[in-house]
């Protein structure tokens, strides 16, 4: 099977471009003229150099494919133009629909995100059927992976057979960026995580999260979304294990949203906005905090066979990675 996926330099995207390959999927990578290749060593494919703000440089890759993974997204909690991101998840993803449909590719496997569910501040959990709409969407990354889910949810309605999932919050190696939930991870053991707020996430191995991303493209019903998560963890338990792996000691200040809000505000206008560096803290990772995101992966366990790990084990390989690739020091 021919395979054109994005994002294979990114974090998710590697670990589905792996798994592909190990299953023996001949896989045609998407890559930008700026893109860095480290996370492409050792992955069995072709690449190809073309931009999702510019479609037509995509169609050629196109042809001959028997499914596209579209995992590439533009993930920031913050941007100075906000624009760009929109151009790169909302565009981008509706044009690589429909290029896909003139190729006559017969099926979508689109990453989306786990922040397009309708989260609540009292930490009840959530599933694909809690109401949400576009006005609880905090910040423009969450903003627009809706509105970006909403396009290939109608695609699917029109009949395109695209298949969603909503990865939690991904760990494990790779995460060169890193992420925001990796920059936690390399806050901490370079011990510059002093005090946590009372906020929750829910981790999950990226290693299953690309397992399932392979048996969506057959086991997936087109259209429906399907939550791929692991252990719901406040923030607090989460230092707590990095503590139990590397001895470094968990902070014990939890501090009061205001004063975070504060703190984001200053980094937001001075790191940010005037030395033209990215700050620290922003106030939408302030905003997303307030609402614990713990959310049920049962859908996807029943349909496609998706499995529920203990997440100590991804939290070990990403910070032995993190360390052995020098974001932080050994020990």
């Amino acid at each position: 099977m021919k395979i054109f996926l994005t994002g294979a330099t990114g974090f998710v995207g590697h670990h589905v471009a792996r798994e592909l390959a190990e299953q023996g999927a001949h896989l045609r990578l998407l890559v930008r003229k700026t893109s860095n290749l480290a996370n492409l060593q050792g992955i069995a494919g072709e690449t190809h150099t073309g931009d999702l703000s510019d479609p037509e440089s995509i169609a050629p890759a196109l042809a001959g494919c028997d499914a596209v993974f579209h995992v590439a997204a533009d993930y920031r909690l913050w941007i100075p133009d906000p624009a760009a991101m929109y151009r790169a998840n909302v565009d981008g993803t509706r044009e690589l629909l429909r290029l896909a449909r003139e190729a006559g590719i017969r099926r979508v496997v689109y990453t989306s995100s786990v922040a397009t569910m309708g989260f609540r501040k009292d930490g009840i959990i959530v599933n694909e059927d809690t109401p949400v709409a576009l006005e609880n969407m905090v910040g423009h990354y969450k903003r627009s992976k809706f509105l970006a889910e909403q396009e290939a949810l109608t695609a699917a309605k029109l009949g395109q057979q695209v298949m969603i999932l909503n990865p939690t919050t991904p760990i494990g190696s790779h995460d060169a960026k890193p992420t925001p939930t990796g920059r936690i991870f390399v806050d901490f053991l370079n011990r510059k995580f002093p005090a946590y707020v009372d906020t929750g996430l829910n981790l999950v191995d990226v290693s299953e999260v690309a397992r399932t991303h392979a048996a969506a493209l057959e086991k997936g019903t087109p259209g429906r979304r399907y939550i791929l998560g692991g252990e719901n963890l406040s923030l607090k338990q989460i230092l707590d294990k990095m503590s139990a792996i590397t001895c470094i000691p968990s902070p014990t200040v939890k501090i009061p949203f205001a004063v975070a809000a504060a703190y984001a505000f200053f980094e937001e206008n001075i790191t940010g906005r005037l030395r033209g560096k990215e700050p620290r803290a922003t106030l939408e990772e302030v905003r997303m905090g307030r609402k614990k995101m713990y959310a049920s992966s049962a859908h996807a366990q029943q349909e496609l066979g998706f499995r529920i790990a203990p997440v100590y084990p991804a939290m070990r390989s990403a910070i032995e990675w993190f360390r052995d690739n020098g974001y932080a020091p050994r020990s």
